[in-house]
């Protein structure tokens, strides 16, 4: 995570309201023969008769979500959002490209084949191959959207090869000259070869991470090469985020930066973006968003970090209705947390829900005054957070189909020192999660006992939403870094992204057991408290493992970072049982003893993890990971997938965007619609046919 400009996302534990939580799936696979869309928005909130849930496949559930309030929009507002819309879909080749040198490649293949397939598409084997297209518009390429594992198609090579023989071989992705045969040859390994770029992202310690790792940020470098490279940039106070929107590689044996910019590496498709950002800048809604985004489109024509930093200081002042984030700003798909993936977020201030995160955001000094971290790497001032809950309009690149539910930024600690930060809960994406997860019955399976069960139905929402508050707007502001000591990329490397968000969250877990949110009117009783607790605890011990196949670890940064503290409390409270394991009718529970105990185990975590952020630790920070946030028990992890099978639920969820239509008077737009798609496959080939830019080899 390190010095750079980064979404940092408050992956939900396990609520009502969680991305864990899905309803009853009707089908394993689906089908894709209509598409049906929608224009009712209710301008003064949701509409209860919308359907959230559309289709599903494999271990996916896609969802859609509501736009409250764009109705009420002026025109000038709907005609800025339309224009950023439109900037954030046009970059969406560039996250394939970042995924896998290979990414578009595939997906231009899979889409004329899907597209062009003349075929029998009633057979098991052309459903199975209709997955796998699922897959890869889900993941952004072929390997899993949250274990970064590759998947191949559970369909055989050779009706794979019948099936691309059968669609127009004209519209293939083939060289020059090029027969179906020979490309035939050629992609295979890539769809089928498990060794082949096995995974984007490779943690293990004591290898290349670099070398290991199949995403597109490095290509003929070594992990010491890197290393060595960007050792001769200066990262101590304001140095901008270097390496963050580049590929490393080599020419004539040195190695050099290859930068996303105008005229740069993934140039046409940033052109694209910033045709679109200017146009959003002539009716931006006053002169700081107008500065904003001009300072955003001359980055992108010059690739200058200094001028993204300039970018985000003046994007932290602008408090504009409608909001954006474009960029390359997240992170976590490089090993060593340098490089920044594509995307973007287009969104309105939901009024109402900003006043609780406000509410919080407002008393950020007195949260930092009062932590438990040592009181050198306490901030003597707390500056500008703006905290505030929005209503997505659009996302895109890494941020969908699979989303967050809050957001804080910028990640540069200097900018946010001395600026100060956003802190953003994603108000809608939320109710469609709620909404969703009312009737999934996973409560009911994983609860210990009625008194949790009901809290959690009654709480567990609210408890869900003030953690992410929390996390957000008061843990990655709090704290610093101490005088001298390098950015987290360069202290933590492999370990930084992890070690944050574990940091983040014992923030939001050691305040929300505190009177003060009740004093502030945010937090009605300690019951919602008890309910985060009980979630977390159960969460991080226990179901969210029903997202690993057998025999696997904890790879992902926020999974491990929600072992690492559930089981250092579970070892450090054992002998005072402050959490324990039971066993009911052969089935395992988690049970919270203790809960005001359970509080100070998160203080005293929290003032360690703040200290190897403070101090560059990695000894430290690495032994906590590796201890306490890879491992996973077997025969438990057996006993939790079988539990979580009954239920006939999928783990893993993400959104059919919403489609923004203009209404035309001659070259004049007189209206923006929102239009509701319920297709996912058939939005994603639009996407293709519209967004498609960039070459295969780029």
């Amino acid at each position: 995570m390190g010095n750079s400009f980064t979404l940092k996302w408050a992956i939900p534990v396990m609520t009502l309201s969680t991305q864990l939580l899905n309803s009853s799936c009707n089908n394993t696979t689906t089908t894709t023969t209509t598409t049906t869309t929608t224009t009712t928005v209710h301008t003064d909130g949701y509409d209860s008769t919308f359907n959230v849930e559309a289709q599903s496949f494999a271990d996916l559930q896609l969802l859609r979500y509501q736009v409250p309030g764009f109705n009420g929009l002026s025109l000038q507002q709907k005609k800025l959002s339309y224009y950023l819309y439109q900037a954030a879909l046009c970059g969406r080749d560039i996250i394939y490209d970042q995924k896998s040198k290979h990414g578009l490649l595939l997906r231009k293949t899979i889409e004329a084949m899907y597209g062009s397939y003349k075929g029998d598409k009633n057979t098991d084997d052309w459903k199975k191959f209709e997955v796998y297209c699922g897959r890869v518009w889900f993941s952004n390429g072929n390997h899993h959207h949250y274990s970064n594992v590759k998947f191949i198609p559970e369909c055989s090579f050779e009706y794979f090869a019948t099936v691309l023989k059968g669609s127009d071989t004209a519209s293939l992705p083939k060289e020059k000259g090029e027969s179906a045969d020979k490309f035939l040859a050629r992609i295979k390994p890539i769809v089928y070869d498990m060794n082949v770029e096995p995974k984007v992202v490779d943690q293990r310690p004591n290898i290349d991470n670099i070398v290991n790792s199949s995403n597109n940020f490095y290509e003929g470098v070594t992990q010491k090469e890197v290393e060595a490279f960007y050792a001769k940039f200066d990262t101590k106070g304001n140095a901008p985020s270097w390496g963050l929107n580049s590929k490393l590689t080599k020419e004539n044996g040195q190695v050099v930066e290859r930068v996303w910019k105008s005229e740069g590496m993934y140039g046409v498709a940033i052109d694209h973006i910033i045709y679109w950002l200017q146009k959003a800048a002539s009716v931006a809604e006053d002169s700081l968003q107008k500065n904003s985004l001009d300072l955003l489109v001359q980055y992108y024509k010059t690739g200058d970090l200094k001028t993204w930093d300039d970018y985000n200081i003046a994007w932290v002042g602008d408090t504009s209705r409608i909001d954006a984030v474009n960029g390359f700003v997240e992170v976590y798909l490089d090993a060593i947390g340098k490089k920044g993936s594509y995307e973007s977020t287009i969104s309105l201030k939901d009024l109402e829900e900003t006043k609780r995160i406000q509410a919080i955001a407002s008393q950020a000094q007195w949260f930092e005054d009062n932590s438990p971290i040592m009181p050198e790497h306490k901030k003597k001032t707390v500056t500008g957070i703006t905290g505030k809950a929005i209503t997505v309009i659009v996302e895109a690149g890494d941020a969908a189909p699979s989303t967050p539910i809050g957001i804080n930024l910028p990640n540069a600690d200097w900018i946010r020192s001395t600026y100060g930060s956003k802190s953003v809960s994603l108000s809608n994406i939320i109710h469609s999660y709620n909404v969703s997860s009312a009737k999934s019955g996973m409560l009911d399976e994983f609860a210990v006992n009625d008194t949790v069960l009901q809290r959690l139905k009654k709480y567990g929402p609210l408890a869900s939403d003030l953690h992410t508050d929390m996390h957000e707007c008061i843990g990655h502001a709090s704290g610093k870094i101490d005088s001298g000591v390098e950015t987290t990329d360069k202290t933590l490397k492999n370990y930084a992204s992890c070690l944050e968000e574990a940091r983040a969250d014992l923030v939001g877990l050691y305040f929300i057991m505190d009177k003060k949110l009740i004093d502030i009117g945010v937090m009605p009783n300690m019951d919602v408290a008890r309910a985060e607790y009980d979630n977390y605890m159960m969460n991080g011990l226990m179901t969210q493992l029903t997202r690993l196949k057998p025999g696997e670890q904890l790879e992902e940064a926020h999974m491990r970072n929600r072992a690492l503290i559930a089981h250092w409390a579970f070892e450090h409270g054992a002998k005072d049982n402050v959490v324990a394991f039971v066993k009911k009718n052969n089935k395992t529970y988690v049970q919270v003893n203790d809960y005001d105990k359970l509080r100070g185990l998160f203080g005293q975590l929290l003032r360690e993890m703040q200290r190897i952020k403070s101090q560059g630790d990695y000894n430290a920070g690495r032994d906590l990971v590796e201890n306490y946030g890879v491992k996973v028990d077997a025969t438990l992890h057996k006993e939790i997938l079988e539990r979580f099978a009954k239920l006939n639920i999928k783990p893993y969820r993400g959104f059919i965007q919403p489609k923004l239509v203009p209404v035309m008077n001659g070259d004049d737009i007189t209206d923006v619609k929102v239009e509701y798609p319920d297709n996912f496959f058939q939005q994603m080939m639009d996407y293709g046919k519209n967004y498609s830019f960039l070459g295969v080899i780029n």
